[in-house]
């Protein structure tokens, strides 16, 4: 289950993201419905199928077992347990990005106005890569977060722009274990969200290094790790004048 479109960077997103994929040129094929590797198109296929075919990768069986792939709710959910969900060669991300809060607080805005699907129908969520300048990269919406973060994170392998050291991610809803997770496999070294996030990711992206920040609305959030990634860029007056009137005591 997932809403329909950039589908060939869902397919790709959720390899790299599941730690079965690094690289672009792992893929040698990606396309709907075709069997024999590209060579065939399959009469019963539809544009519910992708094919891929890989150079090489490391499938461990258990450790990628789930009771579904790809569905709409929590990802985590299907995992066959909570030791498989913690992917294998996570990094910890690029030390040396700095966003300005200031810039953090445009990025609920930004990304509402961009939710073209979500203003028709009210009904899905939302990832979007940010700069360090608050521009917006890039921006996938879908049912299922995670799948948005898929689609995001598949466009930047598709595109070679992996790792995402020097961007930051926003999700609508919550901060959920394996959004941590996904962020931390595309190199990504901030992620906000409009929610909270849950114990389990805390716990994650405080061991990884990740900033993470919660409940981002206008102009409030909370940072649960990683706060020294967020640095005001503009100079500040060691001694401001007072904003306000003063009384005088006799």
């Amino acid at each position: 289950m997932r809403t329909p479109g950039h589908d060939l960077e869902l397919t790709a997103g959720f390899l790299c993201t599941e730690g079965l994929i690094e690289r672009r040129e792992q893929i040698v094929s990606l396309d709907y419905g075709k069997t024999d590797y590209g060579k065939t198109k399959n009469p019963q296929a539809s544009d519910n199928i992708v094919d891929v075919r890989l150079t090489e990768t490391s499938l461990d069986p258990e450790r990628t077992r789930r009771n579904f792939f790809i569905s709409s709710s929590c990802g985590i959910c299907g995992k066959a347990s909570i030791e498989a969900v913690k992917a294998q060669g996570i990094r910890r991300p690029n030390p040396n990005f700095l966003l300005d809060p200031e810039v953090l607080c445009t990025f609920p805005d930004t990304l509402k106005a961009a939710q073209s699907i979500f203003d028709r129908t009210g009904g899905l969520h939302a990832a979007g890569l940010f700069d360090a300048q608050g521009k917006l990269v890039v921006l996938r919406e879908d049912v299922g977060r995670h799948n948005a973060v898929d689609k995001v994170v598949g466009w930047a392998l598709l595109a070679g722009r992996l790792p995402l050291s020097d961007y930051a991610l926003m999700v609508s809803g919550r901060g959920g274990f394996e959004i941590i997770q996904k962020a931390l496999l595309a190199g990504v070294p901030l992620l906000a969200s409009v929610s909270a996030p849950s114990s389990l990711a805390v716990r994650l992206a405080r061991e990884t290094g990740l900033t993470l920040v919660g409940f981002l609305r206008g102009r409030r959030f909370l940072i649960y790790s990683g706060e020294e990634r967020l640095q005001p860029q503009t100079p500040r007056l060691t001694n401001p004048q007072p904003q306000f009137p003063t009384r005088a005591h006799s």
